[in-house]
């Protein structure tokens, strides 16, 4: 009589086990690499959890290698100073100047052209002037009527102060500018010519004098 070979119902691991041959995994070996793997390599989110943290940078600091619109641009940060001068502002004025009649007869004899003794006066008086806001009336000296003594340019005068005598004494604005600063310039003039014509008085004196 045969022994009657029992029915497998359910997984039997001890059979399983004798399977396992050749190139087959052995088990468990799936697991360990799986918590091997685990402890090594870090998840995808975490890395770029790491690589957010990394980017912050506290409140009120800078990182190194940020470079900020204000430290790029050299206008912002290099400021070149402004020289007093830039921040007077000034307005042209066209001057006319004659010489005076009791100064025609030293002109006409000094031996210079008058006109160029009238110009240089001009350009002494004017040198280093400032206007002043505060009017001064015309001379009423006598002008020579020789026109071609007369110098004419035009004179950078302050602003500020031109405002002033605009305002106290012509608030129309319908008088030239000239007519508000005559009689600060023309006196200066005048009394240049004056020592113009001393100085070539002297040398035509003393014609061995360098």
């Amino acid at each position: 009589m045969r022994k009657k070979i029992p029915t497998i119902t359910r997984p039997d691991p001890a059979y399983a086990a004798t399977l396992q041959q050749g190139d087959r995994e052995i088990p468990g070996k799936e697991d360990e690499a799986q918590v091997a793997a685990t402890k090594t390599v870090t998840p995808a989110a975490d890395v770029d959890a790491d690589r957010h943290e990394s980017e912050l940078v506290p409140e009120g600091t800078v990182a190194p290698h940020q470079v900020t619109a204000e430290s790029s641009d050299p206008h912002t940060n290099l400021r070149a100073p402004v020289s007093a001068r830039a921040l007077n502002l000034t307005r042209k004025i066209d001057i006319r100047v004659n010489a005076l009649e009791r100064q025609e007869a030293a002109l006409e004899t000094c031996g210079v052209e008058p006109a160029h003794v009238v110009r240089a006066a001009l350009r002494r008086a004017v040198k280093g002037w400032q206007l002043s806001p505060v009017f001064a009336p015309v001379a009423e000296e006598r002008r020579t009527r020789n026109t071609q003594w007369q110098a004419r340019t035009s004179l950078a005068v302050d602003a500020d102060s031109l405002n002033v005598l605009l305002r106290d004494h012509d608030p129309l604005d319908v008088l030239s500018k000239w007519a508000l600063i005559r009689g600060q310039v023309e006196p200066r003039i005048w009394g240049e010519i004056d020592k113009i014509l001393d100085e070539i008085a002297v040398r035509a004196a003393s014609p061995h004098e360098p």
